[in-house]
């Protein structure tokens, strides 16, 4: 409001400006005589000016008056700009995001309103979590066979991974499974222009947290304290307990790190259980796209369990030592804003006795 304030200001000022500038040119028009006998006689540097006692008292008061006149405005267009820039500059930064929110929404949507399909395959434009066709060759045999590979929700992709983690995805995909590399760099077809506002889309569409005080931004309603809201949380617990309740799993960390809630957006076996995406699971924990949590190898990892549930609430960054012998790759999510401490707790102890 301020900025728009601060902009009709400007407006008016301006084209006060230009009027007086026309109105003192049609003035010096008017006022001109017609020229009379000699040029010279005209001649500026010929006509009589004013003699020292106009000079030093009329003429220069009339000219101190408007000295004094432009440092009135000076005096009060510098604070003016000075308290309403930062607003400006808000408003402009405002004017980006949606900007780039609607841009990113025209590539999100379906092939058929022109966008590349992200919907088709996440789960509409809210991206609740869908499933994607893929066709999978078997090593051995080379036969091909399709499969529905479980497209996780992103409704919460912001809770979990930082932009650039997001962006690396987005440009080079997940190169064994149906999420294609999108970014130029990665040999798709979308700008780094296109990719900005494809996360500034996804941010859009992140479920409000809980405990956010200030939100990331008008488009993001994320926050670095924030929490999956107590309703989302509640609905997680509810179906991994009815998945112990059924005999499917024998505790409640089993079944959460096995949770296919949202296509999977909150499991962990999505990445650590080959074939867990496309309902052909093979050994639980054993390592995919993530490493094998088998044997002993997390507690050899991470000697500590606190430790270990510090890295899965944090997640890794890039070039940065976990555990023992770890380095990471900004690979593993952090789902600390995710699960509480006590859930996370008891998928740490599920994954250490595997």
């Amino acid at each position: 409001m301020f900025a728009a304030t601060s902009t009709s200001i400007a407006w008016v000022i301006l084209l006060i400006s230009l009027a007086g500038w026309a109105f003192y040119a049609f003035s010096n028009i008017r006022s001109s005589r017609a020229e009379i006998g000699s040029e010279q006689k005209l001649a500026a540097n010929r006509k009589p000016y004013y003699d020292d006692e106009i000079l030093e008292g009329p003429r220069l008061e009339r000219v101190q008056v408007l000295g004094l006149f432009f440092l009135v405005i000076i005096t009060v267009a510098l604070p003016l700009y000075w308290v309403l820039e930062p607003n400006r500059t808000a408003e402009a930064q405002f004017g980006f995001e949606k900007r780039f929110t609607k841009w990113g929404a025209e590539l999100f949507a379906a092939t058929a309103d022109g966008g590349y399909n992200c919907s088709g395959c996440h789960g509409g434009m809210k991206a609740t979590g869908g499933v994607a066709a893929y066709a999978m060759t078997d090593p051995k045999t080379a036969e091909v066979k399709s499969v529905s590979w479980k497209a996780p929700a992103l409704n919460t992709v912001m809770y979990r991974y930082t932009d650039e983690e997001i962006r690396f995805i987005l440009n080079y995909g997940r190169p064994f499974s149906p999420m294609s590399a999108w970014g130029i760099i990665g040999g798709g077809p979308l700008t780094d222009q296109n990719i900005t506002t494809l996360i500034e889309y996804l941010k859009s569409i992140q479920i409000p947290q809980d405990n956010c005080v200030e939100p990331r931004g008008p488009y993001n309603p994320t926050c670095v304290d924030g929490k999956l809201p107590a309703a989302e949380n509640k609905a997680i617990i509810s179906e991994a307990q009815r998945l112990v309740d059924n005999g499917t799993h024998a505790t409640l960390g089993e079944s959460l790190f096995n949770l296919s809630l949202n296509s999977g957006a909150y499991s962990c076996a999505r990445c650590h259980t080959k074939g867990w995406s496309y309902d052909d699971p093979q050994a639980t924990g054993g390592g995919a796209f993530g490493p094998n949590l088998t044997g002993g190898s997390s507690v050899r990892q991470f000697p500590n369990q606190s430790e270990m549930i510090a890295f899965i609430s944090n997640g890794s960054e890039l070039g940065k030592r976990y555990g023992e012998q770890g380095q990471g790759g900004g690979r593993m999510p952090a789902f600390g804003q995710v699960y509480t401490q006590d859930q996370l707790k008891l998928i740490v102890e599920y994954v250490r006795s595997l």
